[in-house]
């Protein structure tokens, strides 16, 4: 199976669009034309992964951190991100990222996160905005149905748990075909009024190439009247972090207690919470001190995350418990939830789970 193939399916599902902007998914390295004989899955693409991708002769790893990230200007081997990709490019092994697309996604990092507590009514913590377009074009009743489903087919037309949403407007249209003109219908210099409908989709901004290209191959016109508007909704499904309510409210010292038992933890660093009882909870997996805010603005009662420095569990005023349960740690199941999905999608293709604990982190206790 190409690397190129492999790449499509994975990108249909989890697309590079989702990620946040500072961030480096997607192909690392590699031919996207070699053929691949097997697929590692990983949390870091560490010298020692890549050990294991040889040892099992597998070609490609898909990993959820980016080992390549920033500042890498040349390839000699002097730190472990160097050797760990010089490693992999002379055993022609493929590195492929997959990161904050995961963060953002709805049953990504930390819809596995709010399952493991049991949270309820679960939303996204901080959606993301300024991401959806609407699409309004101009159609012949005759060919609305043509259009619809080569929009649908390019990502268009899907809300939260529902797709090839649409909708649609019967009017009437005016045109005069000028010389050079090639018209659908009517005569030279003559003014035509003709049935038309408004077809009206809505799709996130990455996805607008394929969008426009579809309508365009699918339309009949040779001169295509449409409008691409930006919303100011925020993407109720897409974003980093989540929230959710206990199934009942938990003393501080009992909920900790549940954490560390449901996350295997030898420590929580947290704050105290000022309330005396838990029951709304916000999650953001991996580095998450800039959610704070956002899950104190959300009236949470504890917030869970890795990485809070010491200023930062100030910010909770008494108000909320910050709890940092570590960055590997909150981020422990994504391995075997990218192993199960790409499981999913190539079920008779080789893949298997990197048995190396990339935790640096370890605790005397």
């Amino acid at each position: 199976m190409k690397l190129s193939h492999i790449i499509s399916v994975i990108e249909e599902r989890l697309p590079r669009g989702q990620a946040e902007d500072f961030d480096n998914v997607g192909l690392l390295c590699g031919n996207p034309e070699r053929d691949i004989t097997g697929i590692l899955v990983c949390h870091d693409a560490l010298e020692s992964v890549v050990d294991e991708a040889i040892e099992k002769g597998l070609n490609l790893l898909v990993a959820f951190h980016p080992i390549i990230f920033s500042g890498l200007k040349s390839i000699t081997g002097n730190n472990y991100v160097e050797r760990a990709v010089m490693k992999a490019i002379e055993n022609r092994i493929a590195l492929y990222a997959i990161h904050t697309v995961w963060d953002n996604d709805y049953f990504g990092v930390n819809y596995r996160i709010a399952e493991e507590l049991g949270l309820q009514n679960r939303k996204i913590l901080m959606p993301k905005k300024n991401i959806l377009k609407q699409l309004a074009v101009y159609v012949p009743p005759e060919y609305s149905e043509q259009v619809r489903q080569a929009v649908f087919k390019a990502g268009a037309g899907n809300i939260g748990f529902y797709d090839e949403c649409s909708f649609s407007v019967p009017g009437s249209g005016t045109f005069r075909p000028l010389p050079g003109s090639d018209p659908f219908e009517g005569k030279e210099f003559v003014r035509e009024n003709t049935d038309e409908q408004m077809l009206y989709f809505i799709f996130e901004d990455f996805k607008k190439p394929a969008v426009l290209r579809a309508m365009m191959e699918a339309h009949p016109y040779e001169e295509v009247a449409y409008q691409v508007f930006t919303l100011e909704n925020e993407h109720s499904y897409m974003g980093l972090g989540c929230y959710g309510d206990l199934e009942r409210p938990m003393s501080e010292k009992e909920f900790l207690q549940m954490v560390k038992e449901r996350f295997g933890l030898k420590v929580i660093r947290h704050s105290e919470s000022g309330k005396g009882s838990i029951q709304r909870v916000g999650v953001l997996g991996g580095s998450g001190a800039g959610g704070i805010k956002a899950a104190r603005a959300n009236k949470c009662d504890a917030y869970l995350t890795g990485d809070v420095k010491y200023h930062d569990f100030f910010q909770s005023e008494g108000k909320m418990m910050i709890c940092d349960i570590g960055h590997f740690e909150s981020e422990q199941f994504v391995t075997q939830q990218l192993f199960e999905l790409l499981s999913e999608k190539f079920p008779k293709f080789a893949i298997s789970k990197s048995q190396e604990n990339t935790n640096p982190v370890n605790y005397f206790l």
